[in-house]
């Protein structure tokens, strides 16, 4: 089987991949020779996830999926959440980012976040929804080598090393889209 991804971030087809059965192949949009930005505009993580999956299959008549991830962080009211891709403006740089948050965090003793992922499977015309949460905290200052996004500052609950400085295949055991994407893949499976 060969699922499309409306997703052109390398990092994310290849952290699906790993989690998927050899059986199950992951397309993104760059793999299919598809290179428009799709405008996600949405108030939410599961409205611009919709966005997504929504254009994709208009456009090839064929079955995706698409994921949105937000880092919502408490004591901020949630922020930077939708808005987690380009906090600190519209480039989209992962450093400006992590800067931006723990910048805004310095004197704030509370750290709690979480990381939500939201994937909506678009097949025909019909619309599926599968939500994955991970609980954790923002971390005093970056540390590790691995990942991408903020994973160097967030510290999953239960955990004393951040995502970063997981191995992938440990990260992929507990992380929001891993969750999210059990959730499809076990959809997909009925």
């Amino acid at each position: 089987m060969t699922l499309l991804f409306a997703t052109h971030n390398p990092n994310k087809v290849k952290e699906i991949q790993n989690m998927l059965p050899d059986d199950i192949q992951v397309k993104s949009l760059t793999d299919i020779g598809f290179h428009e930005e799709i405008i996600e505009d949405g108030d939410t993580i599961e409205a611009n996830a919709a966005i997504k999956a929504t254009k994709v299959a208009e456009l090839f008549n064929l079955p995706c999926f698409a994921d949105d991830t937000g880092l919502e962080v408490e004591t901020l009211d949630g922020e930077p959440g939708v808005k987690s891709a380009r906090y600190a403006g519209e480039f989209k740089s992962d450093e400006a980012n992590k800067k931006k948050l723990l910048s805004k965090l310095s004197d704030k003793p509370d750290r709690s976040a979480r990381f939500k992922t939201v994937i909506v499977f678009k097949d025909a015309d019909k619309e599926y929804s599968f939500t994955g949460i991970c609980e954790g905290e923002i971390t005093l200052k970056e540390s590790g080598e691995g990942g991408f996004g903020y994973d160097p500052i967030f510290k999953p609950k239960g955990y004393s090393q951040t995502f970063a400085e997981m191995p992938a295949s440990e990260k992929n055991k507990i992380s929001h889209r891993s969750l999210a994407f059990q959730k499809l893949i076990a959809f997909l499976k009925t």
